[in-house]
């Protein structure tokens, strides 16, 4: 730094009052920069808890649409679907059935809100008898055959009307294969955002439990290295070449490194997902008394912002539409 220092210079006089930190905040975080995940289980007739993250619910599928229209009301601008489905099988195929649980979660969200911008989680670890994001062949994940079902999912998802999808399989050339199968059935303006730097995390464990895919083993062979930073960042340059609208690095807050250094890379839009495991880290050091909920969610969402994220993912966007955290 060269010219004037202290006494000339102080900072402060930008910091003194409430209305000049607003004016000189470099970041805001609004409900158009948040989506609402929600889960969505067939054949129950009562909402279900999810012990791991108190607030979050299993939604019925019977009662979806006035859930939607509740949320939508709140002031919710967008949702990721995830489906709990009843009919497992080794391929997944109930999610690319068109009246399979996500064709049908997807046609009563946008008939209950037309406006609500819908986003077709495709993967099917929710659709699996095993769990993984895939076929299984002789152990493995198959990635060549999985991508070409996600391709189907992707295209059944917007056949329902989602208005966007969001591969999340981390397999190799999905984000190619479900734009050429979108486009081929017509859907050339559907967006895709790409999970493109999702790593193997210990923070999905109460997901797990919210989307009933308890998995056996890992997804190491196909997620991400937590130690990995400059392999995040080629995924995701592959994903943007594959034709991604939009990257996702996935959990958040342990990764803002990584969303640091990509936003220095890219000029698609960034979205970082607030995942389970950090969501219920708040809530219950917020219950044991440790923490003032609000200001930490709106502090950590800032973060998020802060690193250059344009949407973020996050199970707390309806208390903020609520309560105004």
């Amino acid at each position: 730094m060269t010219g004037a220092t202290f006494p000339t210079v102080r900072s402060r006089r930008l910091r003194k009052t409430a209305a000049l930190r607003s004016m000189f905040a470099e970041n805001s975080v609004t409900m158009n920069d948040l989506i609402y995940p929600i889960f969505v289980e067939e054949e129950i007739s009562e909402k279900v808890e999810i012990s791991s993250m108190p607030g979050v619910h299993r939604i019925p599928e019977a009662t979806l649409h006035e859930e939607i229209a509740a949320i939508y009301a709140d002031g919710v601008k967008a949702i990721m679907m995830f489906g709990v489905s009843h009919h497992k099988t080794d391929d997944g195929s109930d999610s690319w059935s068109e009246s399979g649980l996500l064709a049908r979660m997807v046609r009563i969200a946008k008939e209950a809100a037309p406006e609500l911008i819908v986003i077709a989680d495709t993967c099917f670890c929710e659709y699996t008898s095993h769990s993984h994001c895939g076929v299984i062949t002789d152990g493995h994940v198959d990635n060549d055959i999985t991508i070409e079902n996600l391709g189907r999912q992707a295209v059944t998802a917007a056949r329902a009307g989602a208005d966007m999808v969001a591969p999340s399989a981390m397999m190799d050339g999905q984000v190619s294969a479900i734009r050429a199968a979108l486009d081929d059935a017509g859907f050339t303006v559907t967006p895709i955002m790409a999970y493109s730097s999702k790593f193997a995390s210990s923070f999905y464990g109460p997901f797990r439990e919210a989307a009933g895919s308890q998995l056996r083993g890992d997804r190491k062979a196909y997620q991400m290295d937590h130690l990995n930073g400059r392999e995040a960042l080629r995924e995701s340059l592959l994903d943007e070449f594959e034709g991604a609208d939009m990257l996702m690095v996935k959990p958040g807050m342990p990764y803002l490194d990584v969303l640091a250094r990509l936003r220095e890379r890219t000029l698609l839009p960034l979205v970082s997902y607030q995942v389970s495991g950090e969501y219920a880290m708040i809530k219950f050091a917020a219950k044991a008394g440790a923490i003032d909920e609000k200001l930490v969610v709106r502090e950590s969402l800032g973060a998020f912002k802060r690193a250059g994220a344009d949407l973020i993912l996050t199970y707390f966007a309806r208390d903020i539409a609520n309560e105004g955290f």
